[in-house]
């Protein structure tokens, strides 16, 4: 039997993975929510609610590595309907500027409002008397609303953890008003960018007309009272220390001189690192370069371009028509610029270890984050730690999160195919005293803003939430 927990985070997923050894069936997540939320949770025995990872798995609620793991049961039919469906064929792409066009079923959103109800009931009844319960992304915007019905007593937070859209296309959503409801059954409703928030309290006002005012809006209650549901930009980070300490490994400093070497000591790496997905710009970042080597501004005997997609969602078919698209033109722009004993790029769709990761960043002398829509973009951040020699250079779009905070970055409108292409030329051609100079105030922001300040700071505005409680 577990306990009620005075701290509960409920996202889609645990974190952990199912292995396939008998004696360790599970392993922990990498990413960087479980490490900031480690402390917090270990000293109130906190909660985690989420799904396993696998459909129609059943499974009593269990404790991992001092952690109590609350596991949700999802359908084939839920995954279809709800993940796949809602969250990631409406809400992602019309959260992201409609880059591809959103798709409204209303089947898939009966399926949203029955999965959010679950994960909300299991929040519930794990939750102690006051506890506080952080929800996480757009999968379950409704759960904060839910949850209040359930349990007045407690003390809510939601962090968004992708973009929320100008009001424009936020307005297209058949169900907006049900969504804005639902975030604002949360005491604190954090974002990545002073301008999502923006938006949401821009979304508010329009849709149902409560007061918003320096990110503070008034929300009537039942009672026909008010309380105040803050609305406000959390920017999140990473574990910059730990990625430091990799990049200080002499393995790992081995590793990247071997990639390198491998690659035929090019004069530049160039380096893209991204989920197989339709926001993150690898077209256009593809294009600008294909176009350099054809425009001879650069050659295969001096700069290679390695490009590491790992898959996703690869059931959906705007994902699988995506990965199509890319292959053929990485290997139209092989056929057109590579020469015996050298290539124009390096594609490679898997996923690698952080490991392995850290060592690509240490051989890249330009890292290209070309997003066209980014809630944040940690890849960025991870770059910039890894570089503890303090070489490198970061060509960052506009459009993530990142832009805000890493100003001394090379900004880039990846839409301006011929800004991308200069963009890229400067970070090849930059002198080195200029490169140290921008690398030494990225390291610092990094390291000064890291993911532990990010959930302290959220959980320090919960904190304040809790003592206006009646």
């Amino acid at each position: 039997m577990t306990v009620a927990s005075d701290f509960v985070v409920v996202s889609n997923r645990l974190p952990v993975d199912r292995t396939d050894d008998e004696n360790e069936p599970w392993r922990r997540s990498p990413g960087g929510l479980v490490t900031a939320l480690d402390p917090v949770m270990r000293s109130t025995h906190g909660a985690w609610v989420g799904w396993p990872g696998q459909a129609d798995m059943e499974l009593e609620p269990f404790e991992f590595d001092g952690l109590q793991l609350v596991p949700v049961t999802l359908s084939a039919d839920d995954m279809q309907l709800y993940y796949e469906g809602f969250s990631n064929d409406t809400i992602w792409p019309l959260y992201h500027d409609v880059i591809a066009a959103p798709t409204y079923h209303r089947t898939w959103w009966d399926a949203y409002v029955r999965v959010n109800k679950r994960f909300a009931e299991a929040a519930s009844t794990h939750a102690a008397e006051g506890a506080t319960v952080w929800v996480h992304d757009y999968q379950l915007q409704l759960v904060p609303k839910l949850l209040r019905e359930l349990r007045p007593d407690l003390t809510i937070g939601y962090f968004h953890h992708i973009p929320f859209p100008a009001y424009g296309l936020y307005a297209q959503l058949p169900w907006r008003r049900q969504v804005l409801e639902g975030l604002l059954g949360a005491d604190v409703i954090g974002f990545q960018r002073v301008a999502d928030a923006g938006n949401f309290a821009r979304a508010v006002r329009r849709q149902l007309g409560f007061d918003t005012k320096a990110g503070a809006i008034a929300v009537p209650t039942e009672d026909g009272g008010v309380r105040t549901a803050v609305a406000r930009a959390y920017p999140i980070s990473i574990d910059a220390a730990e990625y430091e300490e990799l990049a200080k490994r002499p393995d790992i400093r081995a590793r990247a001189e071997e990639i390198r070497s491998s690659l035929g000591n090019p004069k530049a790496i160039l380096l893209g690192v991204d989920r197989l997905d339709y926001t993150k710009g690898i077209r256009h970042r593809l294009k600008a370069y294909g176009e350099l080597l054809a425009d001879g501004r650069l050659s295969v005997h001096d700069v290679i371009l390695v490009q590491v997609a790992s898959p996703s969602r690869e059931r959906v078919q705007t994902y699988m028509e995506l990965r199509d698209e890319i292959e053929l033109t990485v290997g139209r722009i092989n056929g057109d610029a590579d020469e015996l004993g050298y290539s124009a790029i390096q594609y490679l769709h898997h996923s690698y270890p952080r490991e392995e990761m850290v060592a690509l960043f240490l051989a890249a002398d330009v890292m290209l984050v070309t997003a066209l829509r980014d809630g944040m973009n940690l890849v960025a951040k991870e770059y910039v730690a890894s570089r503890v020699d303090g070489g490198g250079a970061l060509v960052l779009s506009e459009f993530t999160g990142a832009a805000d905070e890493l100003t001394q970055a090379i900004k880039v409108n990846p839409h301006d195919i011929t800004g991308l292409k200069d963009a890229i030329m400067q970070a090849i051609d930059m002198p080195q005293k200029e490169k140290d100079r921008r690398m030494r105030a990225l390291r610092r922001r990094v390291r000064e803003n890291d993911v532990a300040k990010w959930s302290e700071r959220f959980i320090s505005d919960l904190n304040a939430a809790r003592k206006e409680h009646p």
